[in-house]
């Protein structure tokens, strides 16, 4: 068989387009700005230290996967640094109603949250709409459509 370096260099390419880091897609389907900075700046462990929602400094950030995060100190640094994923909100960011209603991507507030099992669920909440409010009412069934919708999401 007869190959030819126009065929060699098409392989290449043509695998070169199929093993795109895991960043891209990260970057694709999680809620961050132009900058990549995620949750509006908050700090991400913040909300299992304090169970508050706290403001991060951008003199004390990390990048994880491509993902900007904020931190409100360097021992909240730390301790997401070794636990990554674990203090990342579920759902990439979005509002957690939005994606087990409807499996849209929502912008939030982060400042309404919940935490479950260990895990950051986000809300959106303006103009008099609490989505906080009717994920409580059905959690458990809003919990189980948004862990379906997400999947399909980061199979895009």
């Amino acid at each position: 068989m007869k190959i030819n370096i126009s065929s060699l260099l098409l392989m290449y390419f043509g695998l070169a387009c199929f093993s795109l880091p895991s960043d891209f897609f990260r970057k694709k389907h999680y809620n961050i700005d132009k900058n990549a900075l995620a949750i509006g700046g908050y700090d991400p462990v913040a909300y299992f230290a304090s169970h508050k929602a706290v403001k991060g400094k951008s003199s004390i950030s990390y990048s994880f996967h491509g993902v900007k995060y904020y931190f409100s100190s360097s021992a909240n640094l730390a301790k997401f640094k070794s636990n990554s994923e674990g203090y990342e909100p579920a759902y990439g960011g979005w509002c957690a109603y939005a994606m087990g209603n409807s499996g849209e991507k929502v912008e939030i507030d982060p400042e309404t949250f919940k935490i479950i099992n260990g895990k950051t669920y986000l809300f959106y909440n303006a103009y008099f709409n609490n989505t906080k409010t009717k994920w409580d009412e059905n959690e458990k069934a809003l919990k189980t459509k948004a862990e379906i919708n997400w999947t399909k999401i980061l199979k895009q």
